[in-house]
Formats: structure tokens, sequence, C-alpha cells
């Protein structure tokens, strides 16, 4: 069968693949003394809360199941917007907020209604691997621009405007990031958008792990900047909410009937059962849950990374959202005789029982030296797995 050349494009997604050499030994030692732990997928450990499970049962009993409209409910771009005034100070229209089967579907949405064939995106490396594909689904070119851990992983307007070609459309950024967890300084962010402007640009930011900001010098949305920036959001990663696949974008009003055109036509609309249920998000009870989970969340944070680096696998950029810590393994590494941190993550889950994400995914430059763990799994889960590190490096 002959294969479209935008799906040869694509690359194979290796953290899925790493998470399935993990499943088949764990299935081998569920009954030892160490059954596999698993710190290599971002996905938080915590499921919806009370009131948004019940909100679910109610829309299906209710008989509230059937299409709705493209961009979502009113009462959700509602809610969403009430929510960007109370927890960031900015305005955002109910009316700019596009519902959408989680982020992924909202970078689809927004790269098929931006960019042309040939159109090139720049982005850092490392970052997210499936952001780039979207770009490249579309026809476009994702150029990784490398990074360094004094520029926190991201991309600066300096680097954006030396790169900036006549085939450039724009940037697609995320603060905080993954696989990093560090956010891009709001002044330099408002410099890259000068950029991107002056040179009619689109900005484009993945913001699904913004509710989970610890440092109020970096937890603010790009929406405060100019409305003319596009926001992703999700209700997987704050919200808790991963499965359910619903998220959002946020986009200039004159793009809304163009996404709207291409939501119709791909997806009809999000799940109605995940939009009925989302709105039990913003009540106060939910609310404040949210807030101990992300209070809990930093908690592990605040012990893992200097667990780790008192191991000899130092984050040498401190993450400032998200659940990740971006490590350095070369040490490690030579200390169990092997080089580079995919064969490092197979060492480490063969003999610890550990399994972790190399950095292959995330890009090409300097990648090679770097492991992501995840830190949504329980302080307990966490202190076990140190123990295992601690014991597998001596």
């Amino acid at each position: 069968m002959k294969i479209a050349t935008r799906a040869e494009r694509i690359e194979p997604f290796y953290v899925m693949e790493v998470a399935k050499a993990a499943q088949a030994l764990a299935a081998q030692v569920a009954g030892s003394a160490e059954p596999m732990i698993f710190l290599n997928i971002g996905e938080p450990d915590f499921t919806a809360p009370a009131l948004v499970q019940q909100a679910a049962d109610r829309a299906i009993r209710e008989g509230r199941t059937q299409y709705t409209p493209a961009l979502g409910i009113e009462p959700l771009r509602q809610a969403l917007s009430d929510w960007y005034q109370q927890r960031f100070g900015v305005d955002v229209p109910a009316r700019r907020i596009v519902i959408t089967a989680g982020a992924s579907a909202a970078l689809q949405l927004v790269c098929l209604s931006l960019i042309n064939a040939g159109d090139e995106i720049l982005m850092p490396d490392p970052s997210y691997p499936c952001n780039r594909h979207f770009v490249s689904a579309a026809e476009g070119r994702a150029v990784l621009l490398p990074t360094t851990a004094q520029e926190r992983f991201q991309l600066s307007a300096d680097k954006v405007q030396a790169a900036w070609s006549d085939q450039t459309r724009g940037v697609l950024l995320a603060s905080p990031s993954n696989p990093t967890g560090s956010s891009i300084a709001p002044q330099e962010l408002r410099r890259i958008h000068e950029v991107v402007k002056a040179r009619d640009g689109v900005t484009i930011i993945d913001e699904i792990y913004l509710g989970l900001s610890y440092d109020e010098a970096f937890g603010q949305t790009a929406l405060a900047i100019d409305d003319n920036i596009i926001s992703i959001n999700s209700f997987s990663k704050y919200f808790n909410m991963t499965g359910w696949r619903l998220g959002w974008a946020v986009v200039p009003e004159a793009l809304v009937p163009v996404v709207e055109r291409v939501a119709q036509n791909l997806f009809i609309c999000a799940s109605t059962i995940a939009q009925h249920a989302a709105l039990a998000c913003f009540a106060p009870e939910s609310m404040a849950e949210y807030e101990r989970r992300r209070a809990e969340f930093k908690a592990r944070r605040d012990y893992f990374i200097p667990a780790l680096e008192a191991l000899g696998l130092p984050v040498p950029v401190a993450p400032d959202g998200a659940f990740y810590a971006w490590a350095d393994c070369s040490e490690a590494a030579r200390k169990l005789g092997v080089e580079g941190s995919w064969d490092f993550a197979y060492a480490v889950m063969e003999q610890a029982h550990l399994a972790i994400t190399p950095g292959r995914d995330f890009g090409s430059h300097d990648t090679s030296r770097f492991v992501r763990f995840s830190t949504a799994n329980s302080m307990e889960q966490l202190q076990e797995a140190i123990a295992r590190l601690r014991k597998l490096l001596a």
C-alpha cells in the first residue's frame, strides 16, 4: 500500500515505544519485591474530582449527549473566560474561546487554519515532539532552534530574529515546557512576539501546563500581551481530565469563524459529556481541590529534584511549572557502563524496574544526554524510585 508522504514524515513517538517495553516488563515483575514504577508518562495520577464525575453522570442520565456547536457550549466558554479574569486578571471574551477535542485538536485546527505548504514554524530544541508533527501534518516544516540551560531551554527574541527567513510563518512555543518544565520570562516572550508581529507572523503558545505554575514570576498567560497571540490549553493537566479529551484554543476574533469551519468538518464538536462535566471544574469546591493538588505537585518537585541531583543526575534548569525533571544522565550512564540517555533509560528500566523517558523524542541538540522524569506520581513512589536509583548508582 502506498503511504502518504505526510504520514511518512511523522516519526514514531518514542515515549510510547518505551512505555510499551515498560508495560511488558511490568507484567513480568508484577509480583516481585520491585514492581515497575512509572515516571515516564506526563499524566497526573489524580483523576477528575467528585463534582466533575457527578456532572458527567448527570449529563448522561439527563440525555445531554448529542452534538454541541463546533465552538463548544456557551456556558463552558464563559466559565473559561471568567477563569482567565479571576486567575490571571486578563479579559478573554468567551467569543474568542474554541472548545476542542483536547489540546491536540486545538493545535491541529490552528495549524490547518494558518499554515500553508512550505511554511516554516520556529520552535525550541528541546520541545514536545507532537507539536512539530502538527506543523508537518499541515504541510509546514518545523525548524528547531537549539537552546541552552542559560536560556531556560526556551527561544529568545534574538534567536527568532536571526532565524527568520522568507519561508517563516511564525513561532510555536510552550510555557511551561515539556520536557523541561521551564517557562519563558514574560518580558522575553513580549520581545519574541514583537519580532513575530513586525514580520506579520503568528505567535502560537502551548499553555497546557500554565495552571501548574509554581512561580509568580512566570505563571502568567501570554494572552496578557496581545489579542493576536494564540493560546492552546487543555483540561488534561491542571484539571486532571486526560482521557476526557477536552481542550481549548483562544484565538483572535477574526480567526474564530475560520477555526469553526474547519472544526465542523473535522471533529463536529468535542465530547458533549466531557464539556458538561468540565463545567463542574470551576465550582469553588473543585477549584480548592485543584489548588491542593497543585501544592502537592510542587512538594513532589521540591523533594525529587534535589534527590536526583544528589545522585549525580543534575537538573540544569529548575522547573517552575508542570511535573517534569529534565536531568543530565551523562555521569550516571557512565557508572552503568552505557552511553546516552536511550541506553540509560533501558538500563534503569531493566535493572531498577523504573520507567523514564530518554531525550530522543524531544529534539536533536544535546538531547541524547538527557532523560525526562515525570513527577506526576505519589510521593511514596517517588521516594521508592530515588531509593532504587541510589542503590543502582552506588
